[in-house]
């Protein structure tokens, strides 16, 4: 990587799981919204579960979260979530459930008997196919190995575990220790069960973090061997996430620290048999991430890299966003509003943006770029009718200067993304963001 384009180019943009991003979301009307979800030509749905609870606080975390010991919430919560499913569900009845996410939080912070009402309710609700992807992200620190037992049995197909580093210099300073033995063990315990997929999440940018500090970690999670794994930059934003602000900046390391970090990390995944899966995301050949790279299948939104390119995505519980169709939508962040909004009867959704056609057109673009690093001009021409050159002309002229730094090549018919412009995706991308103007005094995470 240059350093000198480190000065350049915006360090900071947004990661496209949508386009437009979640910053231009509004008002919405209730009508448009059904309208907009009904009319949808996607043959499959897929679900996201939002579970905000955790046990503790990591510090670094940015995510839609309460902590809390006390369970009664979490049965309050469930309470609603289940009316909600009930509601949502006369929308997309015939349509497949082709899968489904929970996230949060902590899922797990759930107990059994609540896990299983909540899968229950699911299947009776909707149409879920006998191959659904059915996934979960635990917290090593709060799952037992008799626990992977009874998701197995609930259909859970896929496991996400949340390591960020093994280094406990690293894990006392955001507040997450962890039993590293403990962790290969729920490894081990799923393949023995009998899952297709297991995850690693990974964090770098962490305070105290250094190339020789995480080469261990990496050699660890190598040891681990995971069929995927996303290894993303921490986003310290302390002005937004009051619980960072009790990580001290100095522990922090450097942005060319941080570029050293991913550099040794990338490099030892590929050498140890993984495939680059887009910005921040590594999966062996075989997995089903790689394929569906390989095949120009690959697909973004909310919940990341995907496999399913053909289904809408229905958000439930607080904060969830949906993508239907020409529709954007968010359900209400606070959980209190939320809990009114679903008791009302009506709906959950806080906000949202209907997309216009300019919209569907450079949202493809993106996604081509952030799943593919490659585009062609006659893919876009034919699927809208227009003369890429001609409708992109500025866009184009903004992404020449980006071409002389080495970062894409461009000729008459396609752009390709460099070796050397992958890790500077997203302002690749931000070239095509008619909203980026507006965008570029707001926070986001670095790039880089």
């Amino acid at each position: 990587m240059n350093t000198a384009l480190l000065t350049k180019y915006p360090v900071s943009g947004p990661r496209y799981t949508s386009y437009p991003t979640a910053l231009e979301f509004g008002e919405l009307d209730p009508a448009s919204l059904i309208q907009g979800w009904t009319s949808s030509d996607k043959q499959a749905l897929s679900l996201y579960l939002h579970i905000p609870f955790c046990h503790s606080l990591c510090y670094y975390c940015g995510c839609n979260k309460q902590v809390t010991r006390q369970r009664q919430k979490s049965e309050t919560y469930l309470q609603y979530l289940l009316l909600e499913i009930k509601q949502r569900a006369a929308l997309f009845s015939g349509k497949p459930v082709t899968q489904i996410h929970f996230g949060g939080g902590t899922p797990t912070y759930l107990d059994d008997d609540q896990l299983s009402r909540l899968m229950a309710a699911l299947r009776l609700a909707f149409e879920v196919a006998a191959k659904a992807e059915i996934s979960i992200e635990i917290d090593p620190r709060q799952t037992e190995l008799p626990r992977l037992g009874h998701l197995a049995a609930l259909g859970f197909n896929r496991l996400s575990i949340g390591v960020q580093d093994f280094d406990s210099k690293v894990q006392q300073a955001v507040n997450r220790v962890q039993d590293e033995e403990h962790i290969f063990q729920l490894v081990k315990q799923g393949r023995a069960l009998g899952f297709s997929s297991i995850s690693l999440d990974l964090i770098y940018g962490l305070p105290h973090q250094s190339v020789e500090s995480f080469r261990p970690t990496m050699e660890k999670v190598l040891a681990l061997r995971p069929d995927r794994l996303s290894l993303f930059n921490y986003a310290h934003l302390p002005e937004k996430f009051a619980a960072q602000r009790r990580i001290k900046e100095s522990d922090l390391p450097t942005v060319n620290e941080r570029r050293a970090i991913f550099t040794m990390a990338a490099t030892l995944l590929v050498d140890g048999g993984y495939l680059c899966i887009g910005m921040d995301h590594f999966a062996l050949a075989d997995d089903e991430l790689a394929k569906a790279q390989r095949e120009g299948k690959l697909h973004r939104n909310f919940q990341g890299y995907t496999t399913q390119q053909e289904a809408d995505l229905l958000g439930l519980g607080v904060s969830a966003i949906s993508q239907i169709g020409h529709v954007l939508a968010q359900n209400h962040k606070e959980i209190k509003d939320y809990y009114g909004a679903v008791e009302a009867g009506g709906s959950a959704t806080d906000k949202g943006y209907a997309l216009d056609q300019d919209d569907k057109i450079r949202g493809v673009v993106i996604k081509e770029l952030i799943c593919h690093f490659h585009l062609h001009f006659g893919q876009i021409e034919k699927r809208f009718g227009l003369e890429f050159n001609a409708y992109f002309a500025d866009d184009l002229r903004r992404l020449a200067e980006m071409e002389k730094d080495g970062l894409v090549r461009i000729d008459k018919d396609s752009i390709e993304v460099t070796d050397a412009g992958r890790p500077w995706i997203r302002a690749i991308c931000m070239q095509f963001d008619r909203y980026m103007t507006a965008k570029l005094n707001r926070s986001f995470s670095r790039i880089i």
